[in-house]
């Protein structure tokens, strides 16, 4: 079983800054893969940005830029640094792992950016 626990968000002014963290505990395979996905009212969950334990990642062209995802293979944590917020990044932010070809996600941290 595989657990991920998520921090960092908030209510923040356009043009500010965020730093999500999502930490995955359990039995956790070495090669994986962990990402930052985002789901707005009414709108589809979709990627943000996802980043393999080899360090190969992957950006949505709206973040490219602006937000950075990180991981400390060590301490199975992934965290993504948002800078320059835009209303449009409003979402509830979805934390997952893909380990042995398996998805699990975290609950969700709610990010508001008031304009």
């Amino acid at each position: 079983q595989v657990q991920l626990v998520e921090s960092g968000g908030g209510l923040v002014q356009t043009g500010g800054s965020l730093r999500l963290s999502c930490a995955a505990s359990g039995h956790i395979f070495s090669i994986n893969t962990m990402g930052w996905y985002r789901q707005a009212p009414g709108k589809q969950r979709e990627l943000v940005a996802s980043l393999t334990s080899y360090g190969s990642s992957n950006y949505a062209d709206s973040v490219k830029g602006r937000f950075t995802i990180s991981r400390d293979n060590a301490k199975n944590t992934v965290y993504l640094q948002m800078n320059s917020l835009k209303p449009e990044d409003t979402a509830v932010y979805y934390c997952k792992i893909i380990n042995f070809g398996a998805n699990y996600w975290g609950q969700g941290t709610q990010v508001t950016v008031s304009s």
